[in-house]
């Protein structure tokens, strides 16, 4: 099995009146992009929002078939894009801040709760085979392009902390080998579960709940000002990552889900256990060494990235738990 061939994905349909606009503009429609005050008026966390957020950003990855690649740096959506980004950025200081330093941040991230209620829990233990293939419809938007936001950091890096994310990024891009990168492990699995693999392929079916776990890392990537939070949240990904993916390991054993969608997981189990170390002890530290007047931003990127991860599991399990899709396209039987 191979992953579908790589190309542009064709333009989502809209979700209000911002990301109209957005769509509107890359194919060459005249009408006005949105304003400081249709930003404003617009939920931080909503759909609209965070769907042209994402188009922004992804003229950055592939792009869009049918849009000029040269896009990517057109001015009037640079602008509209820095608008996005405030408004999404503001709410997020503001609704993720939490009153704790780097070293408090990360052993909470340590502790497993003897009575974990999560998404990898609630799989583990009683998912099923749609909520498996659902869960991997929507973490689609992140895994097929993991590690690549994280990548424009290192420019921003020297010394330990360079060496240190360097390392994990060679190992995220498969230590060299092309059947090995992640991303391609994950389309793997999407093959096990009879998923399409085409890169975007599933942005219209996903939530605005995923939409902001995506963009928070796509923003934090682009902003050398904002680098210190970059490296946080990585570091949020990689000190989870390791007893997450083995639930998730046994989630998609015990559904039968296949070998590839097993072993996705079973690989994170140990890649990321040793990334862990590596990012706590060489990235964040040789960073902090250097700059430790970065630490508030790694701790921003940290609350960040778990205020999101945590909205993003009460959407995935308020739905399930009422036996409800929880896709804006429910995927067919």
């Amino acid at each position: 099995m191979t992953i579908s061939k790589q190309r542009s994905p064709g333009l989502p349909q809209a979700r209000g009146e911002l990301s109209a606009a957005l769509i509107g503009h890359l194919r060459g429609d005249a009408g006005p992009l949105p304003d400081e005050s249709a930003v404003a008026r617009a939920t931080p966390y909503g759909d609209d929002l965070q769907l042209a957020l994402y188009l922004g950003y992804e003229l950055h990855y592939r792009g869009f078939d049918g849009v000029d690649d040269a896009r990517e740096w057109d001015p009037a959506l640079i602008v509209v894009r820095g608008l996005l980004e405030d408004r999404f950025l503001t709410a997020l200081r503001e609704d993720a801040k939490r009153d704790h330093d780097v070293d408090d941040a990360f052993d909470e991230l340590l502790v497993e709760p003897v009575h974990g209620t999560g998404v990898s829990y609630f799989l583990q233990d009683e998912g099923e085979l749609w909520q498996l293939r659902e869960y991997a419809v929507q973490r689609s938007l992140y895994h097929l392009k993991e590690a690549d936001p994280h990548a424009w950091v290192l420019p921003r890096l020297w010394g330990r902390a360079k060496a240190g994310m360097a390392a994990v990024e060679f190992d995220e891009y498969g230590g060299g080998r092309a059947e090995r990168v992640h991303a391609k492990l994950f389309a793997d699995l999407m093959e096990d579960l009879g998923l399409d693999t085409a890169y975007g392929r599933y942005v219209d079916a996903a939530s605005a709940q995923m939409l902001a776990t995506v963009n928070l890392m796509s923003l934090l990537g682009l902003r050398r000002s904002l680098r210190g939070a970059l490296l946080g949240h990585f570091a949020t990904l990689e000190v989870t990552s390791s007893p997450s993916s083995r639930r998730m390991a046994l989630a998609m054993k015990r559904a039968g889900a296949g070998a590839a969608a097993e072993f996705f997981y079973t690989e994170h189990v140990e890649a990321d256990a040793v990334h862990e170390q590596v990012v706590r002890h060489e990235v964040i530290g040789g960073l902090l060494e250097q700059e430790p007047e970065l630490a508030p931003d790694v701790v921003f990127g940290v609350d960040a990235t778990v205020f999101l991860e945590d909205r993003f599991g009460d959407h995935l399990l308020g739905h399930w738990q009422a036996r409800k899709s929880s896709l804006r396209t429910p995927l067919p039987q």
